[in-house]
């Protein structure tokens, strides 16, 4: 074969570089350190996971207190019930969790992610059963290594056991939020549940074993789009997990009784390592700032815990900002964040009263238009209106129906109807007028429906009565 088609095999200098579009994932083996973060994590995702398993579970009035019903189009979110027209304070609430977590991103960076983001409280239960089967860092890396026998089986087993048991019960919860959990739970019992159900439990789990098992870090890197669009929401005050590379640099390692003035110029890190091993995304702070660091503050413990052993000050690596490492002053009050701050207040209060004065009844009313109107044989004139009564409350309620106009129309039909909490009546009413008064052919009316035992429950709907031309 001649030397054009051999492969250019020469070594790459300086002004020659690879880029590798795709790279098989290297699997990071964090190492498990307890510390002051490591601590606060715990007990920050403690609430959350209580709050995901047991809401299910409570009963409000009889009921779930959280229950998405889909067929029904009703939504119970403890002592309220939401329907499909009320999708727009969804909406509203969607963009107020947004703007709160820019808020907090401008003041603490990525806090959300390292301390109560559901990848990283997954994943790190995830990480809690694999310690337990497998043991510390360097146990597992041995593990991988060693041949298949009875003790890697039964460790690997175990582990994966776990794992299931975990994504099994976060995909039955999932699946209790959207049917009845306790109905639920004893239709998995019996093996009676329906077909969808099943499948939406058990795909939910799966992706749970996926992404906390096996992609972890992974999400946060390549599938988060927060990771991507932090930066633009980042500046020099907001406080982020730096190492501080003036004191720190240059590296080396040295005993305790080392003097570092005497340490041949060498700076406070040991470039132990430590920092590296213990981060959950397998990046190396002392690089800088990355895209890919979730600020969970592990490093921090690594890094004050070595310097305690080599005595030395701690916050070597910290959650500082990047004014203060330049020795400058920090602000805490600047104008992005006290613009999220005053947009926060003012749309949370504006959805508090609109959740406040909410009234659960919707009134639509429909006039038959395949008959624009009758002759009665008392010579009067007559339409017909079918009016949709939605009773939004969580109690039955009585409605007292009432006719409001210029003229005094006579009310055809119960006035009066009974209409149980989530359910939608359909009520058929007819108005008749003597044709004189109707000196344009029409009149405006409007509809008038209130609960008899709540003067604050009433809603209305305009329509129009159509007659003949008196003149």
């Amino acid at each position: 074969m001649g030397s054009e088609g051999k492969q250019d095999r020469r070594a790459p200098d300086e002004s020659s570089h690879v880029l590798y579009l795709y790279e098989t994932r290297n699997k990071i083996y964090a190492k498990r350190f307890v510390g002051f973060f490591r601590k606060l994590k715990k007990r920050s995702s403690i609430p959350l996971l209580l709050g995901y398993l047991l809401t299910p579970w409570l009963q409000i009035d009889g009921r779930q207190a959280i229950w998405f019903d889909l067929p029904e189009r009703q939504f119970h979110i403890f002592w309220m019930t939401f329907w499909p027209q009320d999708f727009m304070l969804l909406a509203w609430l969607l963009i107020i969790c947004a703007f709160a977590l820019f808020a907090v991103t401008v003041l603490v960076g990525r806090i959300w992610c390292g301390f109560t983001c559901p990848q990283t409280v997954w994943t790190m239960m995830f990480m809690g059963v694999e310690h337990f089967f497998e043991g510390g860092r360097n146990k597992r890396i041995k593990l991988d290594l060693a041949p298949w026998n009875f003790n890697k089986i039964w460790r690997k087993g175990g582990k994966h056991g776990g794992w299931l048991l975990i994504a099994f019960i976060t995909g039955f919860t999932f699946v209790g939020y959207f049917n009845p959990i306790r109905q639920l739970s004893v239709e998995f019992l019996t093996f009676s549940a329906q077909p969808a159900t099943v499948f939406w439990a058990f795909l939910f789990a799966a992706m749970t074993y996926m992404n906390a098992g096996y992609l972890r870090e992974q999400v946060c890197k390549y599938m988060c789009p927060y990771a991507r669009f932090q930066s633009v929401m980042f500046d020099p005050d907001t406080l982020i997990v730096s190492y501080d590379e003036a004191r720190g640099e240059q590296r080396g390692a040295r005993r305790r009784d080392d003097d570092r003035r005497a340490a041949s110029g060498l700076g406070d890190c040991v470039d132990c390592g430590l920092c590296v091993q213990v981060c959950p995304v397998g990046i190396d702070i002392r690089d800088g700032l990355q895209s890919e660091c979730i600020s969970c503050g592990l490093c921090i413990d690594a890094c004050n815990a070595i310097m305690d052993k080599v005595a030395l000050p701690g916050k070597l690596i910290s959650f500082t900002t990047e004014n203060k490492l330049e020795n400058s002053k920090t602000r805490i009050l600047r104008p992005r964040l006290v613009g999220y701050a005053a947009g926060l207040v003012v749309m949370i209060s504006l959805f508090l009263y609109v959740l406040v004065v909410r009234v659960p009844l919707e009134l639509d009313v429909v006039r038959d238009r395949s008959l624009l109107y009758r002759e009665t044989s008392r010579g009067l004139v007559e339409n017909i209106f079918t009016l949709r009564i939605s009773n939004m409350d969580n109690r039955d309620h009585d409605f007292q129906i009432r006719v409001e106009g210029d003229y005094e129309f006579k009310f055809i039909g119960d006035q009066l109807v009974s209409v149980e909490a989530g359910e939608v009546l359909t009520h058929l009413v007819r108005l008749a007028l003597d044709p004189g008064f109707l000196e344009t052919g029409n009149a405006d009316i409007t509809f008038v429906v209130q609960a008899s035992d709540d003067d604050k429950i009433i809603d209305s709907e305009h329509s129009r009565f159509i007659g003949p031309f008196s003149r």
